[in-house]
């Protein structure tokens, strides 16, 4: 389908304001063109005086004929500027509004992808499409597509003029339309992949200059500046290339259309003036014409401009059409939770699940967390441990088997509701650049400044925070940067608890803390997990000797499991690591 087609389908509830905005267009440039008729009629009026064709409307007394003229010259240009205002007003608006449901739609859209589809894809290239492609667009409805209403009008006005007013004149007049248009399209054909081209250049550009900036502190600790400078510049001369073999060829579009309106305007001057000197046509209407084949031909100069702005907005409007054609591959369930209702029972039910193009990460895994309990689940890296709770959390879904929370397969929730049910404190800590108030409360918006200075009392945070320059309403920085590792995992820990889901993830949430703030940290927990079903994925054992069970996974499978007393004793892959750790081998 052309990109226009479903760019109006996508905007099709603005239907009524489209034909509103257009109506506008063509009534602004009707009015825009009556000066020339008018012109033609004063210039009738002083040529002939009481047999003008004014007089035989009735107006004889040439004076008379001309103060109607000049009051329909006010009228005229009074109608002009009250459909050029609305016109402004409607199409600038509709443009605004359009791009403003687009970017949310596209970002909603993307809030709805799993994450595994996000690991083929850059940031920066969806970063480009969410605001340069959408802006493109923007800035094709402001104007560009105004301007192609109102060429058609003046081509069909001006058109039906000339053949009324003289049939053999309007041939060559209009001799040289059929020429710009076909070389329009052929100028269309001929751009639209390199605008195309030039869009996915833009992507790349951004993406790589996203990534250089978020790997600064690795560029610099490996002297590679020089190295990313050098990227940024192929990327940027590639983009810089694309434009220019887009620019070459768009360049010379307005230069050879002006040519060829030459031959239509100097046809009217030299058929019509013949016409006129011979007596078969009147003054008044040869200078309506010649001023009309102005206004035929000349905005036919700026065909090249539109036709640009509209192909760059038709490669920009497939990209973020085609982004919002992407179906998500984890669907919405229909079953509702209400968390306090949530009792917290786990179970994984034979499942199995590999990452596109990788080995099997999960494999055939059966496992019952009954409601209340602390589940530590422990394996070497790469043994499928964050790959169960991703499963839990539907970040992707399970090949095969099932993942149930309460006895109802996650499937089958409202996935809002599923992850309200649960809080996640992962190893890979994100902030939000606003305060450390901001941060804590992200779980719970409407919670209250006791709550959040109790969580993070909990998460032992409120001794640091305290002593931030602006306490609880310090800005952390983008990503936390201001604050430390262990500073970040806390507040992500109190932004957890703060939560207060009935099922709480602890993906190696103390690993970048010392070891007193480890222990006050393990005391709330422990206080807490009473309350809640609790899985901790660690891999510094010392963390999860009091968990209720602990789980053995080895290459995706179900090794060992039991109480940490059991499992030392019993001399398995966990008592081997445990040996390791105490340095008792």
């Amino acid at each position: 389908m052309h990109p226009l087609s479903r760019l109006l389908q996508h905007a099709r509830h603005h239907r009524r304001r489209v034909w509103a905005a257009v109506a506008c267009s063509v009534l602004n440039k009707l009015f825009d063109l009556a000066p020339p008729a008018l012109i033609g009629a004063a210039v009738d009026v002083v040529v002939n005086k009481e047999d003008s064709l004014l007089a035989t409307w009735g107006v004889e007394d040439p004076w008379h004929q001309l103060v109607v003229i000049a009051v329909a010259t006010v009228l005229v240009w009074g109608a002009e500027s009250v459909f050029e205002y609305l016109m402004n007003w409607l199409w600038r608006n509709l443009a605004q509004t359009v791009q403003h449901e687009l970017r949310l739609d596209a970002y909603a859209h993307l809030q709805r992808q799993d994450l595994g589809w996000f690991a083929d894809r850059r940031r920066g290239e969806l970063m480009s499409v969410l605001n340069d492609d959408i802006n493109q667009l923007e800035r094709f409805l402001d104007g560009g597509a105004n301007d192609l209403i109102q060429v058609t009008t003046t081509a069909l006005v001006v058109g039906a003029t000339f053949f009324i007013a003289s049939p053999s004149v309007a041939v060559l007049a209009i001799l040289p339309v059929p020429v710009i248009l076909v070389g329009s399209f052929r100028f269309q054909a001929r751009i639209a992949p390199r605008y195309a081209r030039v869009r996915r250049r833009a992507g790349q550009l951004n993406a790589l200059l996203q990534d250089s900036l978020a790997g600064l502190e690795t560029i610099r600790s490996f002297a590679a500046e020089d190295r990313e400078v050098e990227r940024a510049r192929a990327a940027s001369d590639a983009y810089r290339t694309a434009n220019a073999d887009a620019i070459r060829l768009s360049a010379a579009f307005s230069p050879l259309i002006r040519m060829a309106i030459v031959v239509g305007f100097t046809a009217t001057l030299l058929l019509g003036g013949w016409h006129a000197l011979e007596g078969t046509m009147a003054v008044g209407t040869y200078s309506v014409l010649v001023f009309l084949t102005q206004r035929l031909l000349w905005p036919l100069t700026r065909l090249g401009a539109t036709f640009d702005l509209y192909q760059r907005a038709m490669a920009s409007t497939n990209r973020v059409l085609d982004l919002l054609a992407v179906e998500a591959t984890v669907t919405e369930g229909s079953t509702e939770l209400v968390p306090g209702d949530v009792a917290g029972a786990i179970r994984f039910d034979g499942v199995r699940f590999a990452y596109p193009g990788r080995e099997t990460a999960v494999d055939g895994v059966d496992l019952d967390i009954p409601a209340g309990r602390t589940v530590a689940l422990v394996g070497a890296t790469g043994s499928g441990k964050t790959t169960l709770v991703r499963l839990l959390l539907r970040f992707h879904d399970p090949d095969e088997g099932g993942v149930l929370l309460d006895g109802t397969d996650v499937r089958e929730i409202r996935l809002a509701d599923l992850r309200r049910s649960v809080a996640l404190v992962s190893q890979h800590v994100f902030l939000f650049p606003g305060t450390v108030a901001d941060n804590i409360r992200y779980g719970r918006p409407e919670a209250s400044d006791a709550d959040v200075v109790e969580a993070a009392r909990l998460a032992d945070a409120h001794g640091f925070i305290e002593a931030l320059p602006d306490g609880y309403d310090t800005v952390v920085g983008e990503e936390g940067q201001k604050l430390s590792g262990g500073q970040r995992q806390r507040l992500s820990i109190a932004r957890a608890l703060l939560k207060d889901a009935p099922v709480l993830v602890l993906d190696e949430a103390t690993s970048a803390v010392d070891n007193e703030t480890e222990a006050a940290i393990q005391r709330s927990l422990a206080r807490l997990a009473g309350s809640r079903t609790t899985l901790v994925i660690a891999h510094r054992l010392s963390t999860i000797t009091h968990a209720d069970e602990i789980v053995v996974l080895a290459d995706g499978r179900l090794a060992e499991r039991g109480t940490h007393a059991a499992l030392v004793e019993q001399g398995g892959l966990y008592a081997g690591l445990w040996a390791v750790q105490t340095g008792a081998v």
